[in-house]
């Protein structure tokens, strides 16, 4: 989330203002949607074979829909931008390869605690 509004800063100081917030609002929907997978597993896990099965359905369901706000809202609204939105959506994953791929070139750079 760091990122995307530090990115969204820069890009409000170069005039894009669109790109920042269609950035901002699709990381938003991000971290909201890995707060509820993170909430979510240990229901599924727990849970009988056919409420498992039902917990997950509706959870993959939501969160689709979840996702889809901020795409639908920046294809309407003039003032976000739809590719900066759907680069938004994929913050969180973007972050999480990102340090994989830190770990791997600098193994030493990042200690685990």
């Amino acid at each position: 989330m760091v990122v995307a509004v530090i990115a969204g800063v820069a890009f409000i100081l170069v005039g894009q203002k669109t790109i920042a917030k269609g950035l901002v609002l699709g990381s938003i929907f991000s971290v909201i949607n890995f707060v509820l997978i993170g909430e979510i597993l240990p229901l599924i896990i727990t849970a009988s074979r056919k409420r498992s099965v039902l917990f997950s359905f509706v959870s993959m369901v939501f969160r689709f829909f979840l996702l889809s706000t901020p795409l639908i809202l920046s294809l309407k609204m003039e003032s976000l931008n739809f590719v900066a939105a759907t680069v938004g959506l994929f913050m969180v994953q973007i972050m999480i390869m990102g340090e994989h791929l830190f770990r791997l070139v600098h193994p030493e750079g990042m200690q685990r605690t």
